[in-house]
């Protein structure tokens, strides 16, 4: 995914209120949340979006929240639902390694990756149901997975509302 300039907004729309196919219900509200967040990212700058004013959380910046969130989905949904063997994205030893922001980390290649990441979550869960097992963690089922894939998006967007209102103080869902 190639982003020039400053990360652009995304088009949202809440899910199907009749929905009827559980495991589609969840995907759509986690595409909500992960719009939401990318949006809390659009026209910040890279000083913004680098940004991190919460003195007891010196890793919490707006580019970190969404690189962990992309280490997240690797994680549950396309490593251990979908069983894919694609790296982690953290590293085992250290536990906030998807926090600290590279030289490369800018709001455009994060957003890109994170995005990428959505594309690969789609591929992996095509043939899944909610009933099935996780592929690489047989004790789980994919319903309990994309559960915690959602509340844990949900619990970092607002912590990017946060972070956004103090970058510039825009508000709002």
């Amino acid at each position: 995914m190639s982003i020039t300039g400053p990360v652009p907004s995304l088009e949202r729309s809440w899910p199907a209120h009749d929905a009827r196919d559980e495991l589609r219900l969840q995907l759509e509200f986690l595409t909500f949340l992960r719009i939401t967040a990318v949006n809390k990212a659009a026209g910040l700058t890279p000083a913004q979006a680098t940004d991190t004013p919460l003195p007891s959380s010196p890793l919490m910046s707006v580019l970190g929240v969404l690189k962990h969130l992309t280490a997240v989905e690797r994680y549950w949904l396309t490593r251990t639902a979908g069983g894919s063997p694609a790296p982690l994205l953290w590293e085992p030893d250290d536990v906030h390694a998807e926090w600290r922001l590279t030289p490369a980390d800018t709001p455009t290649t994060v957003v890109g990756a994170y995005r990428d990441e959505w594309a690969t979550v789609d591929v992996v869960l095509a043939d899944l149901t909610p009933d099935d097992h996780a592929r690489a963690d047989p004790g789980r089922t994919v319903r309990w997975i994309l559960a915690h894939v959602v509340q844990e998006t949900a619990r970092h967007v607002g912590h990017l509302d946060i972070l956004r209102e103090l970058a510039d103080g825009q508000t709002g869902e």
